[in-house]
C-alpha cells in the first residue's frame, strides 16, 4: 500500500447500543461503509493481528488511547482500531480497555484486510486468516502515509511492532507539521 490510494469500498458488520432494543444486551447491527469512517476526514487506522492479544492490548492500543488529544490537535479527528474480528469481540475489548476515544472497526471476514493486501495466514498461532500489523493516516478516504511492520508473510514466526507504533505516527504528523510551517 502506498500514499494516494484509496482505501476499500467495503461495508462492515458492526454492533452499536441502542437502548430501544431493551433488555440485557441493547445492541442492535448497523452496517457502517468505509465512506461513513473515511470520507469527509483525516484519521488514523491501526489494524492488528487479534483483540485481546498482548501486544495490541497492553502497546498499540492504549498508546493511541492516550494520545488520543495529542493527535487531535494535530489534525486527526478520529482514531481507529481495526482487526478481523466480529463486532461481538471487538466491542467487548473496546470495553475491557475502557475506550473513550479510539473507535473500533470489526472486519470480521477480512474483506477490507484482504482488498488492502494485509490479510495474512496465522495458522501457525491457531489464529486463522488475520491483518498483518500496520496503520496509516487517511485522508478523506486516500492513504496519505503508510506504516506497515516489516516482514509481511503468511505464518511469521514473529509479530514485529514499532513501524505502527503510536510514536511513530506522532513523529510523523509532527515532521509534517513542521515542514509545512
Amino acid at each position: 500500500m502506498q500514499a494516494g490510494v484509496k482505501v476499500p469500498a467495503v461495508t462492515f458488520k458492526t454492533r452499536v447500543r441502542d437502548e430501544a432494543v431493551g433488555g440485557p444486551n441493547p445492541f442492535r447491527w448497523q452496517d457502517m461503509t468505509s465512506d461513513d469512517y473515511f470520507a469527509g476526514k483525516r484519521v488514523i487506522l491501526f489494524s492488528l493481528p487479534g483483540a485481546f492479544t498482548p501486544t495490541c492490548s497492553t502497546y498499540q492500543l492504549p498508546g493511541f488511547e492516550k494520545m488520543a488529544a495529542e493527535f487531535g490537535e494535530l489534525g486527526i479527528d478520529d482514531i481507529y482500531c481495526m482487526s478481523v474480528n466480529d463486532s461481538f469481540v471487538m466491542n467487548k475489548w473496546a470495553e475491557s480497555q475502557n475506550l473513550d476515544n479510539v473507535k473500533v472497526i470489526p472486519d470480521g471476514s477480512g474483506e477490507f484486510t484482504r482488498k488492502i493486501g494485509m490479510l495474512v495466514a496465522k495458522d501457525n498461532l491457531g489464529f486463522g486468516a488475520r491483518s498483518w500489523r500496520y496503520a496509516a493516516i487517511v485522508n478523506d478516504g486516500t492513504i496519505e502515509a503508510w506504516f506497515e511492520e516489516p516482514g509481511l508473510a503468511d505464518n511469521h514466526g514473529e509479530d514485529p511492532y514499532g513501524v505502527s507504533s503510536p510514536e511513530t505516527l506522532m513523529e510523523y504528523l509532527k515532521s509534517a507539521k513542521a515542514n509545512v510551517a
